[in-house]
């Protein structure tokens, strides 16, 4: 029997409760732990993962048999509660109950990435995700 094949990129955002400027030091490192734990838990090949200290970007490749829902719930619920309960000092620690998810096409998944890796460089900068939007928009308009 053939098995299932796809390409399915997803670029997932989400943030600090309030927003707060928490995810530092051992908070970060344990909570990208805990993702990149999940995502290898459920078949999710992550491409990138980093962020600021209020918020997380993940770029990853998900499995047919994965919700993007799924994930979500699943890396958010498994870092919140692993940072909140062995971290510290983040004993309440925990994510806002929204995210963002968007589809990416494989020929624009360098660009995701490196937008990631160098997340401090464009928040310090004041670029953001829209105007990351705005140039692929560009781009694929091009003839």
């Amino acid at each position: 029997m053939p098995s299932s094949y796809a390409q399915l990129y997803i670029h997932l955002v989400w943030a600090t409760w309030d927003r707060l400027p928490v995810l530092k030091g051992e908070v970060r490192d344990t909570a990208y732990a805990c993702i990149r734990a999940e995502c290898k838990e459920l078949g999710v090949r992550v491409i990138a993962l980093g962020g600021t200290d209020d918020h997380v970007h993940l770029f990853g490749s998900l499995p047919t048999t994965l919700a993007v829902a799924d994930l979500a719930k699943r890396v958010k619920g498994a870092s919140s509660h692993l940072v909140s309960h062995t971290v510290p000092g983040a004993d309440g620690f925990k994510w806002q109950g929204s995210y963002a998810a968007f589809s990416v096409s494989k020929s624009m998944g360098p660009t995701v990435r490196e937008y990631i890796r160098n997340q401090e460089e464009h928040h310090a900068a004041r670029t953001t995700d829209k105007d990351a939007e705005l140039a692929w928009e560009e781009r694929e308009m091009e003839p």
